[in-house]
Protein backbone atom coordinates (compact mmCIF):
# COMPACT_ATOMS: atom_id res chain seq x y z
CA UNK A 1 0.00 0.00 0.00
CA UNK A 2 1.37 3.63 -0.80
CA UNK A 3 1.99 6.09 1.94
CA UNK A 4 1.06 9.74 2.30
CA UNK A 5 3.05 11.79 4.56
CA UNK A 6 1.67 14.77 5.99
CA UNK A 7 3.79 17.72 7.39
CA UNK A 8 2.86 21.19 8.18
CA UNK A 9 5.14 24.55 8.71
CA UNK A 10 4.37 28.01 10.29
CA UNK A 11 2.52 26.94 13.88
CA UNK A 12 4.88 28.89 15.95
CA UNK A 13 5.14 31.96 13.77
CA UNK A 14 3.46 34.84 14.35
CA UNK A 15 2.74 35.89 10.88
CA UNK A 16 2.04 34.46 7.74
CA UNK A 17 -0.24 31.02 6.31
CA UNK A 18 0.39 27.45 8.11
CA UNK A 19 1.34 25.69 4.81
CA UNK A 20 0.89 21.61 4.51
CA UNK A 21 1.44 18.93 2.30
CA UNK A 22 1.11 15.66 1.35
CA UNK A 23 3.04 13.18 -0.80
CA UNK A 24 1.97 10.17 -1.90
CA UNK A 25 5.25 7.80 -2.11
CA UNK A 26 5.62 3.95 -3.37
CA UNK A 27 5.61 1.79 -0.22
CA UNK A 28 9.07 1.47 0.60
CA UNK A 29 10.57 3.77 -1.53
CA UNK A 30 13.23 5.91 -0.06
CA UNK A 31 15.51 9.34 -1.17
CA UNK A 32 19.05 9.72 -0.13
CA UNK A 33 19.42 12.59 2.77
CA UNK A 34 16.23 13.28 3.17
CA UNK A 35 14.91 13.85 6.77
CA UNK A 36 13.16 17.06 9.15
CA UNK A 37 13.31 19.82 7.21
CA UNK A 38 14.40 21.72 9.82
CA UNK A 39 17.60 19.83 10.49
CA UNK A 40 18.39 20.72 6.70
CA UNK A 41 19.49 23.47 5.42
CA UNK A 42 18.00 25.86 2.36
CA UNK A 43 20.58 24.32 0.14
CA UNK A 44 20.12 21.21 0.90
CA UNK A 45 15.76 21.26 0.87
CA UNK A 46 16.20 23.26 -2.61
CA UNK A 47 18.46 19.93 -3.67
CA UNK A 48 15.95 17.09 -2.61
CA UNK A 49 12.60 18.48 -4.04
CA UNK A 50 13.37 17.93 -7.16
CA UNK A 51 14.03 14.01 -6.44
CA UNK A 52 10.45 14.46 -4.08
CA UNK A 53 9.00 15.82 -7.28
CA UNK A 54 10.15 12.68 -9.59
CA UNK A 55 9.62 10.27 -6.68
CA UNK A 56 6.06 11.23 -5.52
CA UNK A 57 2.76 9.89 -7.23
CA UNK A 58 1.44 13.09 -6.06
CA UNK A 59 1.32 16.21 -4.02
CA UNK A 60 -1.04 18.18 -2.12
CA UNK A 61 -0.44 21.42 -0.35
CA UNK A 62 -3.34 23.24 2.44
CA UNK A 63 -2.94 26.32 3.69
CA UNK A 64 -4.59 27.99 6.74
CA UNK A 65 -4.28 32.24 6.27
CA UNK A 66 -3.87 34.32 9.31
CA UNK A 67 -7.86 35.29 9.13
CA UNK A 68 -8.58 31.62 9.70
CA UNK A 69 -5.37 30.82 12.54
CA UNK A 70 -7.24 33.55 14.36
CA UNK A 71 -10.72 32.64 14.12
CA UNK A 72 -10.38 28.59 14.78
CA UNK A 73 -6.74 28.75 16.79
CA UNK A 74 -3.84 27.63 15.06
CA UNK A 75 -4.47 23.38 16.10
CA UNK A 76 -7.88 23.65 14.43
CA UNK A 77 -6.49 25.90 10.95
CA UNK A 78 -3.42 23.17 10.94
CA UNK A 79 -5.57 20.17 10.91
CA UNK A 80 -7.75 21.89 8.61
CA UNK A 81 -5.02 22.99 6.26
CA UNK A 82 -3.95 19.23 6.64
CA UNK A 83 -7.02 17.63 5.73
CA UNK A 84 -7.13 20.26 2.32
CA UNK A 85 -3.45 18.57 1.09
CA UNK A 86 -4.92 14.83 1.77
CA UNK A 87 -7.90 15.81 0.10
CA UNK A 88 -6.30 17.08 -3.18
CA UNK A 89 -4.53 13.39 -3.59
CA UNK A 90 -6.99 11.11 -5.26
CA UNK A 91 -5.16 7.69 -4.18
CA UNK A 92 -8.25 7.11 -1.50
CA UNK A 93 -7.01 3.89 -0.23
CA UNK A 94 -3.52 5.20 0.71
CA UNK A 95 -2.87 5.18 4.19
CA UNK A 96 -2.07 8.42 5.51
CA UNK A 97 0.76 9.23 8.14
CA UNK A 98 0.51 12.61 9.80
CA UNK A 99 3.95 13.96 11.52
CA UNK A 100 2.84 14.76 15.17
CA UNK A 101 0.87 13.42 18.06
CA UNK A 102 -2.63 14.32 16.27
CA UNK A 103 -5.03 13.73 13.37
CA UNK A 104 -7.09 15.80 11.82
CA UNK A 105 -10.98 14.73 12.56
CA UNK A 106 -11.53 14.14 8.49
CA UNK A 107 -8.80 12.19 8.58
CA UNK A 108 -9.03 9.68 11.61
CA UNK A 109 -10.69 6.71 9.59
CA UNK A 110 -7.52 6.18 7.31
CA UNK A 111 -4.70 8.15 9.34
CA UNK A 112 -2.40 7.85 12.08
CA UNK A 113 -0.40 10.21 13.86
CA UNK A 114 3.83 9.75 14.52
CA UNK A 115 5.59 11.66 16.93
CA UNK A 116 8.84 12.49 15.00
CA UNK A 117 7.91 11.16 11.89
CA UNK A 118 9.45 13.59 9.61
CA UNK A 119 12.73 11.72 10.89
CA UNK A 120 11.27 8.45 10.34
CA UNK A 121 9.10 8.19 7.69
CA UNK A 122 9.86 8.95 4.34
CA UNK A 123 6.47 10.71 2.97
CA UNK A 124 6.24 12.69 5.83
CA UNK A 125 10.14 14.09 5.60
CA UNK A 126 9.54 14.91 1.81
CA UNK A 127 6.18 16.49 3.04
CA UNK A 128 8.10 18.20 5.29
CA UNK A 129 11.00 19.70 2.62
CA UNK A 130 8.42 20.33 0.57
CA UNK A 131 5.87 22.90 2.89
CA UNK A 132 9.01 24.62 4.55
CA UNK A 133 9.71 24.97 0.62
CA UNK A 134 6.55 26.60 -0.08
CA UNK A 135 6.33 28.67 3.03
CA UNK A 136 9.21 30.34 2.99
CA UNK A 137 8.96 31.22 -0.58
CA UNK A 138 5.78 32.96 -0.07
CA UNK A 139 7.13 34.82 3.32
CA UNK A 140 10.24 35.69 1.36
CA UNK A 141 7.47 37.44 -1.33
CA UNK A 142 5.18 39.10 1.90
CA UNK A 143 8.70 40.73 2.44
CA UNK A 144 8.60 42.67 -0.28
CA UNK A 145 5.16 43.49 0.38
CA UNK A 146 5.53 44.77 4.20
CA UNK A 147 9.77 45.90 4.29
CA UNK A 148 11.34 46.17 7.33
CA UNK A 149 9.91 42.93 9.34
CA UNK A 150 12.61 40.59 7.99
CA UNK A 151 10.05 37.75 7.23
CA UNK A 152 13.11 36.76 4.46
CA UNK A 153 14.96 35.67 6.82
CA UNK A 154 12.86 34.87 9.79
CA UNK A 155 9.99 33.74 7.94
CA UNK A 156 7.48 35.59 10.38
CA UNK A 157 8.62 33.54 13.84
CA UNK A 158 9.29 35.64 17.34
CA UNK A 159 13.31 36.50 16.42
CA UNK A 160 14.41 39.49 18.57
CA UNK A 161 14.72 41.32 15.22
CA UNK A 162 11.32 40.42 14.14
CA UNK A 163 9.53 41.80 17.32
CA UNK A 164 11.50 44.52 17.45
CA UNK A 165 10.49 45.82 14.16
CA UNK A 166 6.64 44.83 15.17
CA UNK A 167 6.87 47.60 17.88
CA UNK A 168 8.69 49.89 15.46
CA UNK A 169 6.92 49.71 12.57
CA UNK A 170 2.90 47.73 13.94
CA UNK A 171 1.42 45.18 12.94
CA UNK A 172 0.38 43.86 9.14
CA UNK A 173 -2.61 42.21 7.93
CA UNK A 174 -0.25 39.16 7.67
CA UNK A 175 0.57 39.14 11.77
CA UNK A 176 -1.58 36.73 13.63
CA UNK A 177 -3.43 39.08 16.35
CA UNK A 178 -4.18 36.14 18.48
CA UNK A 179 -0.64 35.36 19.48
CA UNK A 180 0.73 36.77 22.18
CA UNK A 181 3.59 39.16 20.98
CA UNK A 182 0.96 40.85 18.75
CA UNK A 183 -1.92 40.84 20.77
CA UNK A 184 -0.08 42.25 23.43
CA UNK A 185 1.07 45.33 21.41
CA UNK A 186 -2.32 45.70 20.15
CA UNK A 187 -3.94 46.06 23.64
CA UNK A 188 -1.19 48.67 24.42
CA UNK A 189 -2.60 51.06 21.68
Amino acid sequence: MNIIGVDEVGRGSIAGPVITCAVLLPKGRRISGLTDSKELSARQREALAPQIFTCALAIGYGRADVTEIDRANILHATMRAMERAVASISDKDASVLVDGNCVPEGLRDRAKAIIRGDKSIVAISAASVLAKLARDNEMAGLAVVYPGYGFEKNAGYPTRAHCEALRNLGVTPVHRRSFSPVRKLLEVK
